[in-house]
């Protein structure tokens, strides 16, 4: 398998449309190359994206997250579908939402590194997640409850949480719940050596003003 950046660029994360057979392509157009058991494609027509990818000072890649679409020898032609992943760890953020939920609004997405950006700040006692990317932007903040330091196991949620009850704050768009209550379940979470967040790998269930619709979130930053 060949995925090559249009000539003269490097690849990064992003989608990569009007494919050509990578070694053949010509003005600014990638390049996919995929075979298998001895059998090819003397012309490629697809798209790739790259969700994840880092290389070494020699610029030899380390690690590697990307789909692909290829159609051998005509663009009508059915396509080959796959995933690449070497050595990428998930990075990614999903939601689903009930008709009525006043943020997600029946809406479910998947946002991944090709389109968005994430980041994640805080220490044991509290976190914030931050993803930007397909025209939404998300904020999730946790707090552990008083007294207490973030690790993996389920917590009943309320926004500013407090003695036994995890906070949990999920908006979207500027948009927020005034009280909210909830579950957060949190799989896996490390830190450095400073003692700030490094990993997180948690979902929650946050219903806005106590009512009965539920957004549905999962967490997974390099976890």
């Amino acid at each position: 398998m060949d995925l090559a950046a249009p000539r003269g660029e490097t690849l990064h994360p992003g989608k990569y449309y009007g494919a050509e057979r990578a070694a053949f392509r010509t003005g600014r157009a990638p390049g996919p190359d995929v075979s298998g058991n001895g059998r090819g494609c003397n012309e490629v027509w697809g798209s790739f994206s790259v969700r994840q990818i880092s290389t070494d000072s020699t610029g030899r890649v380390t690690m590697l997250e990307a789909t692909f679409v290829q159609h051998c020898e005509s663009p009508l032609a059915p396509a080959l579908k796959g995933t690449v992943k070497f050595h990428a760890r998930p990075l990614f953020y999903s939601f689903s939402s009930d008709p009525s939920d006043y943020l997600g609004e029946g809406a479910s997405k998947t946002y991944y590194g090709d389109t968005s950006t994430f980041s994640l700040g805080g220490n044991n006692t509290g976190v914030r997640y931050r993803v930007s990317g397909r025209r939404d932007e998300w904020d999730v903040d946790i707090q552990a409850p008083t007294g207490k330091r973030l690790q993996p196991g389920t917590y009943t949620t309320s926004r500013f949480g407090g003695t036994g009850t995890a906070g949990l704050d999920v908006s979207v768009n500027g948009r927020g719940c005034n009280a909210s209550k909830g579950t957060l379940t949190i799989r896996g979470i490390t830190f450095d050596s400073a003692g700030k967040v490094a990993t997180l790998n948690a979902s929650f269930v946050q219903h806005c003003e106590g009512e009965a619709p539920a957004l549905r979130g999962n967490i997974h930053h390099y976890s």
